[in-house]
Parts: structure tokens; sequence; C-alpha cells
């Protein structure tokens, strides 16, 4: 495992370039690993949106919301105090169990302060990501109770192809998605 100052930076990282059969093989690895059902399920802007969405249409949650944290860049990845741009309201939450989703657990910050606000508002949670990255997670006694796969490296999601800056500049590097 990197110690904080010895981790590369995510651009320095191999890249992996996945295919929508690639998210359709995570989530069917993920979905057997469910313990219980939930009330409800949030997403976590922008990465957990697409997950989040075909988690809760295979699992039947109704119940759909979504976070947005924002933690500014020009403050010490360490020391940076995040921002909710976007919560549920209490009412929503509180004495229900929720499947937090995102696309992947790299540090691990906004999935474990929305996981604290849950908390706070009575809530029990659980999380979910498709990739797991261990060695740059900030949280050495924690991780995703629920994972697709473990990865080293910066990964490209279908839905990013369009808009991702590294995959523009990279041609051949996979189909855009049909819209």
């Amino acid at each position: 495992m990197y110690p904080f100052e010895e981790r590369p930076p995510e651009e320095e990282l191999p890249r992996e370039i996945l295919s929508w059969d690639d998210i359709d093989k995570l989530i069917d690895h993920l979905i057997p690993q469910f313990r219980g059902e939930f009330d409800g399920l949030l997403m976590i802007t922008k990465g957990g949106l697409v997950p989040g969405g075909i988690l809760s249409e295979a699992l039947g949650i109704k119940h759909v919301l979504t976070a947005s944290v924002y933690f500014p860049d020009e403050v010490d990845e360490k020391l940076a105090w995040p921002t909710f741009v976007q919560f549920p309201a209490d009412t929503l939450i509180t004495n229900r169990r929720i499947l937090i989703v995102d696309d992947i657990w790299a540090n691990g910050r906004a999935i474990m302060i929305v996981k604290g606000r849950l908390a706070a508002a009575g809530c029990q949670s659980e999380t979910a990501v498709l990739h797991y990255r261990i060695r740059s997670n900030l949280f050495p006694d924690t991780g995703p109770d629920y994972y697709g796969a473990v990865t080293d490296r910066y990964i490209v999601y279908p839905w990013e192809m369009s808009v991702s800056p590294l995959a523009r500049l990279t041609p051949g590097t996979g189909p855009l998605p049909a819209i």
C-alpha cells in the first residue's frame, strides 16, 4: 500500500477502458453479494448515476435518491472539507436501510462523508461500487461493503467516453456509446 505522499497521481495510473459488456459483468458479480433488501438507493453524482440506475432497476428499488459532494481542488486532498451540493431531506432517509452507490472507491472520501451524513440522520447504509482501488483508499480500516472488482488502474467507464478528455486524446480506445 502506498503511503499517502507516495501514491501516483491518477493520471499516471495505467488506464482501463471498459465496454458496456464489462459493466454488465460487474453488475452480475455485484448483485449476488447483497445481503437482505434495501428500502432505498442513494446514487453519488456523477459516477454513481449509471450503476445506481442499473442496480435500482435490477433490485426493484423504487425509492431512489441522489447526493452530490464537492471537494475543492485547491485544498490538500487530506484537508479538503466537502460541500454538499445536493442531499436528500432527512424525512426521506431516516429509519431506512439505504444502498449507497458510486462507480469507484478510489480514495473513499465522497462515500464516507455521505455514509456519515446518512448515519447522522438515523439511517442504516451500506456501500456498493463497481471498482475498489485499495491502494488509494484513505480509510485503512474500511472499504466498500460490496464491489464488482479490485483495481489499481484509472478506469474509464463507457458513459464517460464522450466527455473524458483522456478518451478523446487517445484515438481507437473504444467505441462511443450509442445515443
